[in-house]
């Protein structure tokens, strides 16, 4: 994570930029108004995504039993057929 304040963010834009969408490095921006984020639109999209989910009732608790299942208890799914 790089912090910075605006007048350094104004000389190298194009450089934080570069930084955030390549290498998904996040960007502290100050100001004396208060502080700004620059992530990646990848970065973004998974934030919205993850909130999304969690938004849905009892999903989290999905997602978390669903990680701890042995995977010698998991079923495969043929999707193309399920989802006909």
């Amino acid at each position: 994570m790089s912090i910075t304040n605006a007048t350094t963010l104004r000389k190298n834009l194009f450089g934080y930029l570069d930084a955030a969408a390549v290498n998904d490095e996040k960007i502290i921006v100050t100001t004396k108004n208060g502080n700004a984020a620059i992530i990646s639109e990848e970065y973004l999209r998974n934030l919205e995504e993850t909130c999304y989910l969690y938004g849905i009732p009892q999903m989290k608790e999905s997602i978390k039993k669903g990680i701890e299942t042995p995977i010698d208890d998991c079923a495969e799914i043929d999707w193309k057929k399920a989802l006909k």
